[in-house]
């Protein structure tokens, strides 16, 4: 057959225009021709999908509409996506207190950054109340707000009006960085607030309630203790005190009652929280230089941590000479108390009873004073043998009781 000359236009391909001669069909939508292999007014099949069996139910054939090319659409795998993952990462099973942070997003950084995040958004707080506090002393004074904060830092400073002012500033600066200790656990450790707690989840009230009767039992302790000590130093302590009358004495009573509990929940939270925890996590157990495996051994039980959160907590206040033995001292029977407890509930109780007695004492007799400085040694020592006592009492209890001490399995 001799060739057709086309010019360079090759004709469609006979198969899918239906060639010349073929019976003529309806057009197919797809290509607007005829089809040759459909009778008239018959359905138009869908394009790729194999024809019917003779006889078969409509509802058998393949679920894909009309494409112009190609096979017909992906079909999804079976099964469901994977969920996505929790931000709250759980504590693995039988963990004590002190390593609550060491779990599986565990990083080194995480610990350091939600430290520098507490101290920023703690003294931003700061800022905000004592902003207030100026704002309030102006009001009632009806004094300029620049004139009052022009006094700041001289001998009528306003935050220092009276000795109850300062009491209640003082105590509220270290109360305000409580909720961004809390916030700190979810937002950089990515785990439950109430890890910081206790290895329950949570603060334990009925072992508080518990914990803070032996706090005051063992405070009685200490105040003769204490009066024991000013007869050795002659300096006992309502040395030319009188009681100074409930006109002066409540005010400073519902400053204390209301203030210190939180002051006292905040420091606990940080020191033998979130840092007693954050330096617990590293462990170096994971480690295989033979340094850090020899380190592990030491690193592993609570007393770095104890010990790091102790001199922390010394550094905070502006004692001297013994008496940064007595506030290292107390923080280091705070520490291992709560690690022995496994939880913060017997620490808060006993520092909450303790600050109430030191300001509340001196204040009935008009012998209260913020000053921090040298403490003489009978102090101390009337100062820590209670602690101590207090802290084998709760270590007793805890065991009689059978108190928590390292977390149980989730769900």
């Amino acid at each position: 057959m001799d060739e057709v000359d086309t010019g360079g236009w090759a004709p469609p391909d006979p198969a899918l225009t239906g060639g010349p001669g073929e019976p003529s069909g309806e057009a197919s939508p797809a290509h607007g021709r005829p089809d040759p292999a459909r009778p008239p007014g018959a359905a138009v099949p869908p394009h790729g999908a194999w024809p019917a069996a003779q006889g078969a139910a409509a509802d058998e054939q393949p679920p894909y509409g009309p494409v112009p090319y190609g096979p017909a659409p992906y079909a999804a795998p079976y099964g469901r996506p994977p969920a996505p993952q929790p931000w709250i990462v759980e504590t693995p099973e039988g963990t004590p207190y002190h390593q609550m942070a060491r779990t599986a997003v565990q990083r080194w950084w995480r610990p350091v950054a939600g430290t520098a995040a507490i101290a920023l958004t703690g003294m931003a707080a700061l800022m905000a109340v004592t902003f207030a506090w100026l704002i309030a002393v102006a009001a009632g004074t009806g004094t300029p707000l620049m004139e009052v904060i022009g006094r700041i830092g001289g001998p009528d400073d306003p935050m220092l009006g009276s000795l109850n002012a300062e009491l209640a500033f003082t105590l509220l600066s270290v109360a305000v960085f409580l909720p961004f200790i809390l916030l700190a656990a979810p937002v950089f450790q990515r785990r439950r607030p109430g890890t910081l707690s206790s290895v329950a989840g949570r603060l334990r009230l009925r072992w508080m309630a518990v914990c803070a009767g032996l706090a005051v039992l063992t405070g009685v302790v200490g105040v003769v203790f204490s009066w024991a000590a000013g007869v050795m130093v002659d300096d006992p302590v309502t040395e030319g005190g009188a009681w100074v009358g409930w006109s002066s004495f409540l005010p400073t009573l519902l400053i204390v009652v209301l203030l210190v509990p939180f002051q006292s929940a905040a420091e606990e939270y940080f020191f033998r929280g979130w840092l007693l925890q954050a330096i617990g996590s590293c462990t170096l157990q994971d480690r295989t230089a033979p340094l850090a495996r020899k380190l592990s051994v030491v690193f592993r039980t609570p007393w770095p941590a104890i010990c790091a959160g102790g001199l922390a907590f010394a550094a905070g206040h502006g004692y001297t000479g013994w008496g940064v033995v007595d506030i290292f001292g107390f923080a280091v029977i705070a520490g291992w108390v709560t690690v022995r407890t496994g939880g913060l509930e017997a620490a808060i109780a006993v520092h909450v009873v303790n600050n109430v007695g030191a300001f509340l004492i001196p204040a009935a007799v008009g012998r209260l004073s913020l000053e921090q400085g040298a403490v003489p040694l009978p102090y101390v020592v009337a100062d820590l043998l209670p602690l101590l006592l207090y802290a084998a009492c709760v270590d007793r209890l805890a065991r009689r009781r059978r108190v928590q001490t390292v977390t149980a399995a989730s769900g």
